[in-house]
């Protein structure tokens, strides 16, 4: 075993040559630049490329599109610091020039199921992927949390043939079993879970089955774990349950298939004033005005010693920490 110090050393020179990836982050949805500084956070931790959320659930498409605008330009007029990306080798020139690379998701097709071409639209404005539905059935296919899951739709099929199309991703994370299971065996290109963890090690309705993990592995996905504490099973002490969390998945189908998005939400008054105006959108436990336990963009440092310390490779190592998702953003991306 590598002494501490070995360990550090290594870890700081494989932040400094990797292209570290978090694919799923939530800054406020309005048009404000209250926290967008804080993305500064994400570069200082070692982060190249982050990927924001837009929109979710039933958010009319108009507020999605008015959101991204707004981020779009607040980015763009900050090109010293930050890169609006488009293609996989700008997540190579954001790490040699020490940018932050941005793309954008959009969780739920809700957005979309009306008008197809949409998806075009938002995939020009730099979204990368799209989930089916956030929580709860859409005309698309069904939830997390829906108590019957009919399957992926018609709508949800055409939907994710134009995703294909154009480049974007599609995502199975708040998706119902049963679609999600669909979605896997009808798409053509490797499809995500953006940011969704373990059911077998933690037990929870957003969490996965083992079943479903495989099957996006075997499409040549990635599961791209989250840092929010309910879903690691833990109050405190996340990092290590991450750690523990990831190689439950490594274990079953692979490092190739497993990636980082630690979900983290920069304004919690805002999460929490949602949450209380639509408690039954979440799953049960989750109190927000409490305070959500969720890992922080500065811990990638921790977490990238962690997997150094885990019997895990450098190619295994740099795989998770952001060269997974490049590789399905080559694969996917036009």
């Amino acid at each position: 075993m590598a002494e501490p110090q070995e360990t550090v050393a290594r870890t700081a020179a494989l932040l400094r040559s990797t292209v570290v990836w978090d694919n799923h982050g939530c800054m406020p949805l309005r048009c404000d630049d209250s926290f967008l500084p804080q993305l500064e956070r994400y570069r200082e931790a070692g982060v190249t490329v982050a990927s924001l959320n837009v929109g979710f659930a039933k958010i009319p498409w108009t507020e999605h599109l008015r959101v991204l605008s707004y981020m779009r330009q607040w980015i763009a007029l900050r090109p010293d610091a930050y890169r609006l990306i488009a293609t996989a080798d700008d997540a190579h020139i954001c790490k040699r020039e020490g940018k932050l690379g941005i793309v954008f998701d959009i969780e739920g097709m809700c957005p979309v199921e009306d008008d197809l071409s949409l998806v075009q639209t938002f995939y020009e404005l730099g979204v990368r992927w799209m989930l089916i539905a956030y929580n709860y059935h859409n005309k698309a296919g069904a939830g997390c949390l829906d108590e019957v899951d009919a399957g992926l739709t018609r709508v949800g099929r055409a939907i994710i043939d134009e995703m294909e199309r154009v480049g974007m991703v599609l995502c199975v994370s708040h998706t119902g079993a049963r679609t999600a299971a669909e979605a896997l065996e009808y798409a053509r290109n490797p499809v995500i879970f953006s940011h969704s963890n373990p059911n077998g090690d933690t037990p929870q309705p957003r969490n996965i089955s083992d079943a479903l993990i495989r099957a996006c592995a075997r499409k040549g996905g990635v599961v791209g774990l989250s840092g929010i504490g309910p879903f690691l099973g833990a109050e405190t002490k996340l990092v290590p349950r991450l750690l523990r969390q990831l190689r439950y998945v490594i274990d079953l189908v692979g490092a190739r298939h497993v990636g980082l998005s630690l979900d983290y939400t920069f304004d919690a008054t805002e999460l929490a004033d949602f949450m209380r105006l639509n408690p039954t959108l979440f799953p049960a436990g989750l109190d927000a005005a409490a305070g959500i336990p969720m890992i922080e963009p500065e811990a990638y440092g921790e977490i990238a010693e962690g997997l150094a310390r885990d019997n895990l490779t450098e190619e295994q190592i740099r795989g998770i920490l952001g060269h997974n998702w490049l590789r399905i953003a080559t694969e996917v991306w036009k």
